[in-house]
């Protein structure tokens, strides 16, 4: 399947919403310019975005040679064509080198560490149109936003558990899930967990400020693909067809407080390689401009979704997974790397040990479900997930799995002090 061809089961979805669906793909004028900012929209001074763009529209992975290759993995530090060729196809023949290399930088900048977290969904209503994703407007699920009862309750659950860190995310709609809902979401997070992260609809400065203040320290955006052409064929409808405004979201998270930011390319959208090299400038050059935030670079591939199990990874081998991350982290040694619950137990497994710091454990997609998943009950409808897993384990057999394997399992790096 090439990365950027998309099918929808027409079977599946209602007549009110494949209806909807036509209307929009034949209207054209309903399809803004994915680089004209809306109404309310921050605009800021910024030139992160134009030289991301400039090094990733330049990239010629196949001029890179053994040589190159050989090179850089030679070199104490790694530069930006050093990053190049070791994201080339010339590199794939080195990966126990690249592997070797990575291995080295994790353990001289993290130890034997691995950081665990969970995701908590409080809601799956979305008002964009992306063809890849499960929650998008069009799709025909079980929509459910959680009252802030029954997110306190999830919540609960999932500190019993012995989780410390926890990431909130939502669908991307602003009407169902606005900044009031969750600031309260958060300031009840700030309860039961030492690190609250948020992955929501970008918003300005200022409302990542308020959140802050709520109690969220961490914020995590996906740019999904940085090839400008995709990006406007992938997201046909809302807020999140502006693409410079989503880019730049890290940093008006930054302006606006937040200790740490996150994110990275959904590999597979597009060329992965070039989507790869922009994920890791992004950070590279944030992290220049400022070096007193924590970054972490995330690496999921695409999952097959409801609706649309046509949908699936195999795009991007996991030998070549394994080789961006191990660029990576040869690349950014400082940086956090996250492997997420897309991605099987083994790849998982054998990755902490090389190159990524970061898991999620006790994992579930859908809305209202963590009773369910951690005491095998169900008390109420829960809503439908965004994707489908690969590594369904508890906190606890994620805890263990990692203590087998001889590293130490995190479960908080960060205190506050007032």
């Amino acid at each position: 399947m090439a990365g950027n061809q998309f099918f929808i089961d027409s079977d599946r979805l209602t007549r009110e919403a494949l209806e909807k669906k036509h209307r929009l793909e034949h209207d054209r004028t309903a399809r803004t310019d994915p680089m004209q900012y809306m109404d309310g929209m921050e605009r800021i001074s910024s030139d992160i975005m134009e030289k991301v763009l400039t090094q990733m529209e330049r990239y010629d992975y196949e001029a890179y040679t053994d040589a190159d290759v050989r090179k850089a993995l030679l070199r104490e530090s790694c530069s930006i064509d050093d990053f190049k060729a070791l994201l080339s196809p010339a590199a794939l023949p080195y990966l126990e080198e690249l592997a070797a290399k990575a291995k080295s930088e994790t353990s001289r900048h993290f130890g034997n560490t691995v950081y665990l977290f969970t995701p908590l969904y409080l809601a799956n209503y979305c008002e964009n149109y992306c063809v890849y994703c499960g929650f998008n407007c069009y799709n025909d699920i079980v929509r459910k936003k959680l009252s802030l009862e029954e997110a306190e309750h999830e919540m609960r659950v999932i500190a019993d558990a012995g989780i410390e860190e926890i990431l909130m995310l939502t669908g991307e709609s602003h009407a169902q899930s606005d900044l009031a809902y969750i600031g309260q979401a958060c300031r009840l997070a700030a309860r039961y967990f030492r690190n609250v992260g948020l992955e929501i609809y970008p918003v300005n400065s200022e409302d990542y400020r308020y959140l802050h203040r709520c109690g969220a320290d961490q914020i995590t955006v996906f740019q999904e693909t940085y090839d400008m052409d995709s990006y406007e064929k992938l997201h046909l409808l809302g807020h999140k067809r502006v693409f410079p405004y989503r880019f730049e979201a890290q940093e008006r998270a930054i302006l606006g407080g937040m200790r740490a930011v996150a994110g990275s390319a959904l590999l597979g959208l597009s060329d992965f390689r070039k989507d790869a090299l922009a994920s890791a400038l992004h950070i590279y050059y944030l992290q220049r401009k400022y070096p007193h935030v924590e970054y972490s670079l995330s690496c999921p591939r695409l999952r097959p979704i409801i609706n649309n199990d046509k949908i699936s990874p195999q795009d991007v081998q996991e030998k070549q997974l394994c080789q961006v991350l191990c660029a990576y982290r040869i690349f950014l040694p400082y940086v956090g790397i996250t492997v997420s619950s897309r991605e099987r137990k083994h790849f998982r497994d054998g990755i902490v040990k090389i190159a990524a710091t970061k898991v999620s454990a006790g994992v579930s997609t859908g809305i209202g479900d963590h009773e369910g998943k951690y005491h095998g009950t169900q008390e109420a409808e829960a809503g439908d997930e965004q994707f489908e897993i690969s590594d369904s384990r508890s906190f606890d057999e994620m805890y263990q799995d990692i203590a087998a394997e001889g590293l130490q399992p995190v479960l908080n790096d960060y205190i506050y002090v007032s």
